[in-house]
Order: C-alpha cells, then sequence, then structure tokens
C-alpha cells in the first residue's frame, strides 16, 4: 500500500497526520509513506523527527484584503495551486499512491486537487467544528470527508460522504504516566506548561512574560515550561529578561521556542496553558492534564471558543478569553487550580471521558477500504 499525507502550516494539521501514519505502519509495516507540504513551515521539521519522507512545494495562503498588496498574494497564491497540482501529478505518477490523506492547511489542496483529477481516492479530515477553505474547497469531490465534531457534518453539501471520527492523537499522548514522563525530564514538584500555537502569540507571550515577574516575587512556586513559538523566539525571552528575570541561570523556568516531546511534558504537567484548537484540545483530553484554556480571537467563526467551551460543558477546561486575561489574572488562577488537587483529579478524569482515543484507528480502516477500490 502507498500512502500520501498532505498538511502543513503548523502543528494542528501536521500532528494529525503523523498519528494516522504511525497507525498505518503499525498495521501495514510493508506500506510506503510519502508527505507533502510547503516550504518553510514546521513540517520541514516535524516530518523528518517522525521519521517519513517529505516533499515540500511552494505555497501561499490567501488574503482576505482588498489592497494591492492582497491582490499580489492571491494571484501568488493561485499560481502556487497550480504549479503544486502539476508537481503532484508528476510525483503521483512515480509514487502510485493508493489513496491520498489530507488533513489541513493550504499546502494540502494541490495534492488533494491533482489526486482527485487523476481519480485517486482521496480522504480530508476537518479538524474544527466549521470548515476551512482548503476543506470546503476539497470536500465536494472527496471520496470521503472526515470530521471531530458532530455538529461539522450540516457544513458539508454531502453528509452522505462525511463521517465523525473524532481527531486523531498520537498514542504517546494516551500511554505516558505522569511519573515516568517526570522521571525522564527529571522534574518534581508542581510543573505548569503554557504553548500557544507553532507560531506562537504576541499577545499571550506578553502576557506570559509578564507573569514571569510575578512568579519571581513568589519565589517559584512552580517549575514553568513555555514555548514561544517561531515569531516569539527572540523578544519574548528579552522581554522576560527587561522584567528584572533571569531565566536562562533559573532552574524554575524554562523557554523554549517548540517543545517538541509536548507528549511527554504534558504528561509530566499537574497544569497545560494554550489555545483552544482541535488538536491541542484532544491532545490534552488524551493525555487528561487539567487546562486552562485561552482561545485565539483571530480565527475563522470563532471556532477556537466553541472548541473550548465543549471542554468547560464537561467539566475539563477552565476557559479564559483573552481580552480578559491579564498576567494577575492568570496567575491567580493557576494558583487557584494548583491548590485544588481533588478538582484537577476530576477534570483529568473528565477529559479522558471526553476524548475519542480511537480516531486514527478508524481514519486507518476508512483509508484501507479506500485504498481497496
Amino acid at each position: 500500500m502507498n500512502l500520501i499525507f498532505t498538511c502543513g502550516g503548523t502543528a494542528g494539521h501536521i500532528n494529525p497526520a503523523i498519528a494516522v501514519a504511525n497507525m498505518m505502519k503499525e498495521r501495514h509495516p510493508d506500506c510506503r509513506i510519502l508527505f507533502i507540504g510547503a516550504k518553510g513551515h514546521m513540517e520541514e521539521t516535524l516530518v523528518p523527527q517522525a521519521g517519513y519522507d517529505l516533499t515540500c512545494l511552494a505555497g501561499s495562503g490567501l488574503s482576505r484584503g482588498k489592497n494591492l498588496a492582497a491582490v499580489k498574494q492571491n494571484l501568488h497564491a493561485v499560481k502556487c495551486v497550480l504549479d503544486g497540482v502539476k508537481a503532484c501529478k508528476k510525483i503521483f505518477r512515480e509514487f502510485q499512491p493508493d489513496v491520498v490523506i489530507g488533513t489541513g492547511g493550504y499546502a494540502s489542496y494541490p495534492a488533494l486537487r491533482a489526486a482527485q483529477s487523476m481519480g485517486i481516492p482521496t480522504c480530508v479530515h476537518e479538524s474544527n467544528a466549521v470548515p476551512g477553505v482548503t476543506t470546503r474547497m476539497a470536500a465536494s469531490k472527496a471520496s470521503r470527508v472526515l470530521v471531530a465534531f458532530e455538529e461539522s457534518v450540516q457544513y458539508y453539501r454531502h453528509p452522505e460522504k462525511v463521517e465523525v471520527v473524532g481527531m486523531p492523537v498520537r498514542k504517546e499522548f494516551i500511554f505516558d504516566t505522569k511519573e515516568q514522563a517526570r522521571k525522564e525530564l527529571g522534574l518534581e514538584g508542581a510543573i505548569v506548561v503554557s504553548a500557544f500555537g507553532s507560531q506562537g502569540a504576541k499577545v499571550m507571550n506578553e502576557t506570559i512574560a509578564d507573569m514571569m515577574v510575578l512568579e519571581q516575587a513568589d519565589g517559584f512556586p512552580f517549575h514553568h515550561i513555555h514555548a514561544t513559538g517561531s515569531f516569539g523566539k527572540e523578544w519574548m525571552p528579552q522581554r522576560v529578561k527587561a522584567g528584572g528575570v533571569d531565566w536562562e541561570h533559573c532552574s524554575a523556568l524554562d523557554i523554549r521556542e517548540y517543545i517538541y516531546d509536548m507528549p511527554r511534558v504534558m504528561a509530566a504537567a499537574d497544569l497545560v496553558i494554550g489555545r483552544a484548537g482541535s488538536a491541542t484540545c484532544n491532545e490534552i483530553g488524551a493525555s487528561g492534564t487539567p487546562c486552562i484554556l485561552i482561545p485565539s480571537p483571530n480565527v475563522t467563526n470563532n471556532h477556537q471558543e466553541k472548541n473550548a467551551r465543549v471542554l468547560e460543558a464537561g467539566g475539563g477546561a477552565v476557559v479564559l478569553l483573552e481580552k480578559d486575561c491579564t498576567p494577575r489574572k492568570l496567575y491567580e488562577l493557576i494558583q487557584s487550580l494548583l491548590a485544588d488537587e481533588e478538582g484537577r483529579k476530576q477534570m483529568s478524569r473528565k477529559l479522558h471521558a471526553m476524548v475519542r482515543l480511537d480516531s486514527a484507528e478508524k481514519i486507518c480502516g476508512i483509508v484501507e477500504k479506500l485504498s481497496k477500490r
């Protein structure tokens, strides 16, 4: 069996594809897998680290603006798609894929479009409650459309092709234990993890930087691991230093660009603070780590707050809107949750009850059926 996974841009699109690819390799050790993504993005790091071959094409997202710069960007994006479709057809003739699986991001559209034009079965997975642009464009001709939420089915013109499968997460998020994870990390005491996407969020990086000053004033009551994202890796640590915190020589603070071993770190943590993308919510649910979710206000259809409210309603998360999130308020909320051990245990149990742990297996079963066509 030959499979192509196409995704890109952010870890939220890439990690679900890796989770399914890992499961397919377990079920079919001799299957060949190739990833197709876009140049200059996270897939160039995450996919090779996972042990898979990757081909990257030139790509560009669409602009919603109406000025000249936006028009030029959109013309460039169209050219990238046309060139990408041509390049993918050449790749497919050589690789002979049985199925092409897309998990989101504009990088995935050329491969899906090329496969559909060549009669190759395609499977599209949408992680958010409301479908993104790529999913909407690819869904009408896709062999199957897979969604994470039941409420998503209503947005598709051909509901007979849509199946609710949840969000695939890597096995490590499910099977790591807190004790083993802490031992491997060499950490003890209370542990708090904060991350706001692979690129980072400026407002939240500023908030976390200023909150670290409060942590220092209290003698660092917990070990804090923070991921700045690619956009914050230079200035965010400098802001912490400007606040009087010598984080580089402080054992309680660990500031990184990206947390590559997130399954282990999340398993070790007492509390996770982050955005509310579907991938993040499902990884938190699989690990059962109590969380504070701060949805991004800058996403289509406010889908992150919708995701976050699902976990909050189930008792597994506390939601704090970005507009209400000051360093002091966030710090006090962290302290309150860390002080309530029984409450966090209940949150963990409720998170485990909400997540679909067999999502990757379901997707693999669908891919296997498509490959037999």
